[in-house]
């Protein structure tokens, strides 16, 4: 659990450096693309490892069902939250 948070963490901080600095955001995509690789391996531990060692212990079928929910829900927000971007775009062409 420890390393998801800190890792969740450092994802956080580079999302806090997008809104909030200058830096090049070619340099903020790289590190956050590389930190999504152990979070996603930290993550998927703290699903799937039994209550006694630090997880929830949903198992691998329970554990893609939470992670298939997640994706669904952020492709639907993503979907309605720019429908009116699309539809501006739709009528300048």
């Amino acid at each position: 659990m420890g390393g998801a948070i800190l890792i969740g963490s450092l994802l956080a901080v580079v999302v806090l450096l997008f809104y909030f600095t200058k830096i090049n955001r070619v340099v903020l995509f790289w590190i956050a693309f590389v930190l999504t690789r152990p979070f996603g391996a930290t993550f998927g531990d703290v699903l799937t490892k039994p209550v006694a060692n630090g997880g929830l212990n949903l198992g691998t079928i329970g554990s893609s069902i939470v992670l298939a929910s997640m994706l669904i829900a952020l492709v639907i927000y993503t979907t309605l939250k720019h429908q009116d971007v699309a539809t501006k775009e739709d009528l300048t062409t």
